[in-house]
């Protein structure tokens, strides 16, 4: 079973950083791709950061330039460092990855973690 742990989430004041979390139960490297989506109450899930298989790396446009992802093989963990954050940067962050299974590709998805930026 596949598992993503989030932590790291928390409150913060603009203009602020905050640095999330994401433990995997297995190797990141299984995964044809893994990153972090977020859901800002009222809107529709949106894809934040991801690294795909091969290392390529993908932001949304209103991140780019604040928001860095990383992983680390070692340690099966996938970071988020999110700095300059605004309070449209408010939602629940979802650590979410991609892996391959018996029955084809799927893909699973941590609890979340809250961020909520704001004086």
């Amino acid at each position: 079973q596949v598992q993503l742990v989030e932590s790291g989430g928390g409150l913060v004041q603009p203009g602020g950083s905050l640095r999330l979390s994401c433990a995997a139960s297995g190797s990141i490297g299984m995964f044809n791709d893994i990153g972090w989506s977020r859901q800002a109450p009222g809107k529709q899930r949106e894809l934040v950061a991801v690294i795909r298989s091969g290392g390529n790396i993908n932001y949304a446009d209103s991140v780019k330039g604040r928001f860095t992802i990383s992983g680390d093989n070692a340690k099966n963990t996938v970071d988020l460092q999110m700095n300059s954050l605004k309070p449209e940067d408010t939602a629940v962050y979802y650590c979410n990855g991609e892996r391959n299974t018996a029955w084809g590709p799927r893909r699973f998805w941590g609890q979340g973690t809250q961020v909520t930026v704001s004086s």
